[in-house]
């Protein structure tokens, strides 16, 4: 037998050797392309599939009030999250559940079905429900530690601050306009689970916390100041309320007070209506509160002087065949007086000499129709508009407040510049590096002379001592304002209510040095409505504490007046004393047959302005109060003689009293239009 094998056929070798060769080529290709080329694809396919990255919020930094007392802080608070895949009864979970954790049983249920390996139950439960729930031991229920942010004041500066959503994100006040700053970077939970969908591990990345925030506000001015707004708001019955309180030199706002308000901490169960923030961005006619616009920029273009003497003509007046008429009949009284009254008739007259350009050019300078810039959201710029589309009669409503929308920030601002010298400062609410535009030199501007800032704070404190604003005056301290009552619009008729108003009180304290600028405004009060009735006495019962608060001593008001006039003119008004060289050296003022005025027991600045007023020819010595004058008072002043006031620092018996308004019984207040506009002209 023969052991020879048989011959390989050599067509079939390599057809075998083809096939292997292709078999290799096919899986190094394969390889190549799940190793190489589709590596990076498949890997995360397989993390998607075996692990789940759920975001993590981050700390949000603290908000402190300007002594770094915690306004708003973040807390660490459980999260419930469940694995559904490991739930092996999704009903009786949810059953159990539903009542810890308050929420609808079929809710859960949702939640619990399905293969996924990760679901939000609650996000940052209360500790006493996180507690119940791990006590439940229920399978499938896991935990995760989490930030919250909590507001230790509740209520307090809710406006100012404003709240987060359950993702910590900023949706409203500091908390939304400083958000990229304040809210950190959010962390990461890494789930993993095996080829069984079952989790058998958890990794994540710590978050970061944000920057702290210091606000200018101070908490107990601020505390102050809603509990006066409170307790207003309750006897008044008003539909809602706002107070400011700033530093009238740095435009600091110290507190920033609305109401209703709500609780950042539960947001969600007050009306949205109560989260805007009235201060800058509730509009509202101002009424008399803006005529300290309008006598400013007389003052300032020297159309008219505080002692100049004005026919009110008996409280009628008629601009375009339009009559407004005052609260009550005036007869002729000085600018300082006519102002203390509030009276529409002389406060128009003004307006006239300054003409519809020239008024639209001052109510611009002092802000009115733009945004402060305040670093809060939602700011309005109020409302105004050229000249050219003013109606004839716009001219007389502008200068008493009506047919302007402004808020109550921009008021706020305007007084402050009074107190100020003359200079308005750009709100701000923000302390340290994030506060906006401290380099910006439209931040702060000049609106009128300092000569013309003195005369005004010295007429709105005739305001609080002698006119409409006398429920103003703290107690053993002085202080300026203005009153305001304007009327508001009826929606249904498209005139003015006779029922609805606006109360407001604006003003600084103390008098001489103002360290602070108080705002109150009140919107339709029930009784008493007029703003030195029911806004007045909130500003006294702030303005004494904040001044006791700032240890500020109290002033002796009976010399006060006596320590002004015994300042020189020169370093007081220079604007004036310049007014005065020039009358006093006019010789054709020499009149012949003058009778002498009686100057005595008055102060340099009122003999200065009364002589300018009539261009009398008087010589000034000394300082202090007049005690004596040649030619006596009642007399003929020879042809070319001067009038010789002599002046000496002294008792303040012998001083003529201030002649008192007409009818000035009381508190008075301001009228309106009795032709009311159309809405269109009254909205501005």
């Amino acid at each position: 037998m023969s052991n020879r094998r048989p011959p390989v056929n050599p067509r079939n070798f390599l057809i075998l050797t083809a096939l292997l060769a292709l078999w290799v080529v096919v899986v190094v290709v394969r390889l190549v392309q799940l190793q190489v080329i589709e590596y990076d694809q498949h890997v995360r396919q397989a993390r998607r599939q075996q692990e789940q990255t759920v975001a993590v919020s981050p700390v949000r930094g603290n908000i402190y009030d300007r002594n770094m007392r915690p306004l708003a802080m973040s807390i660490e608070v459980e999260s419930v999250f469940a694995v559904p895949n490991e739930i092996a009864d999704p009903e009786a979970t949810a059953r159990l559940l539903s009542p810890v954790l308050e929420m609808k049983r079929t809710d859960l249920e949702k939640k619990f079905e399905g293969e996924r390996s990760f679901r939000w139950v609650k996000r940052k439960v209360a500790a006493r429900a996180a507690e119940r729930v791990r006590q439940l031991n229920l399978k499938g229920i896991y935990f995760q530690k989490e930030s919250k942010r909590f507001y230790p004041k509740r209520e307090l500066a809710a406006h100012v601050l404003g709240y987060v959503g359950v993702d910590d994100q900023g949706l409203a006040g500091i908390e939304l306009v400083y958000e990229k700053q304040i809210q950190g970077r959010p962390g990461q939970l890494l789930i993993e689970r095996d080829a069984r969908r079952r989790r058998f591990g958890r990794t994540g990345k710590p978050p970061e916390a944000g920057e702290d925030l210091v606000l200018t506000l101070d908490e107990t001015i601020q505390y102050v100041a809603e509990q006066a707004l409170d307790e207003v708001m309750k006897q008044s019955r008003a539909r809602s309320g706002t107070v400011l309180v700033g530093d009238p030199h740095t435009g600091e706002i110290l507190a920033m007070a609305n109401r209703p308000t709500y609780n950042p901490n539960t947001y969600g169960e007050s009306d949205p209506e109560v989260y805007r923030n009235l201060a800058t961005g509730g509009v509202y006619e101002p009424g008399s509160t803006f005529k300290i616009v309008t006598v400013a920029a007389a003052l300032e273009e020297k159309l008219t002087w505080v002692d100049e003497l004005v026919d009110c003509q008996m409280g009628s007046i008629s601009v375009a065949g339009h009559t407004i008429r005052d609260h009550r009949p005036f007869g002729i009284l000085t600018v300082r007086e006519a102002f203390g009254s509030s009276s529409d008739v002389c406060i128009i007259k003004l307006a006239l000499r300054l003409g519809d350009a020239g008024l639209y050019d001052h109510l611009r300078r002092f802000g009115f129709g733009s945004k402060t810039g305040i670093e809060l959201p939602g700011e309005e710029s109020g409302l105004t508009k050229p000249p050219e589309r003013w109606w004839k009669a716009s001219i007389g409503a502008i200068a008493m407040g009506q047919e302007i929308g402004a808020t109550p920030l921009q008021i706020m601002a305007a007084a402050s510049a009074v107190a100020n010298n003359g200079v308005w400062v750009r709100p701000t609410i923000i302390r340290g590096e994030y506060r906006r535009g401290r380099e910006d030199p439209a931040r702060l501007r000049r609106v009128m002379s300092p000569a013309t800032a003195e005369t005004m704070r010295r007429i709105m404190e005739h305001v609080v001592v002698h006119g409409t604003g006398m429920e103003a005056l703290p107690k053993g301290y002085s202080a300026g304002g203005k009153t305001g009552t304007a009327q508001k619009l009826d929606p249904a008729t498209g005139t003015y209510s006779v029922t609805d108003h606006v109360a407001s009180f604006v003003g600084f304290t103390p008098a001489e040095d103002p360290i602070f600028t108080i705002l109150v405004v009140l919107d339709s009060p029930r009784g008493l409505y007029h703003g030195g009735e029911v806004a007045a006495p909130v500003f006294r019962t702030i303005a004494e504490q904040l001044l006791v608060y700032r240890n500020v001593p109290g002033e002796d008001l009976e010399s006060l007046p006596l320590r002004r006039a015994s300042t020189t003119i020169r370093n007081r008004v220079p604007a004036e004393e310049q007014l005065w060289e020039q009358a006093s050296t006019d010789e054709s003022s020499y009149r012949a047959g003058l009778i002498v005025p009686n100057f005595l027991g008055e102060g340099v600045r009122e003999v200065t302005a009364r002589a300018v007023a009539g261009h009398l020819p008087v010589q000034l010595v000394g300082s202090g109060i007049a005690f004596e004058q040649s030619p006596l008072p009642g007399t003929p002043l020879p042809a070319g003689e001067r009038i010789v006031v002599r002046f000496k620092v002294g008792s303040l018996e012998s001083r003529k009293p201030a002649k008192p308004p007409e009818d000035s019984s009381g508190p008075a207040e301001e009228t309106m239009l009795s032709d009311p506009v159309s809405p269109q002209a009254a909205s501005g």
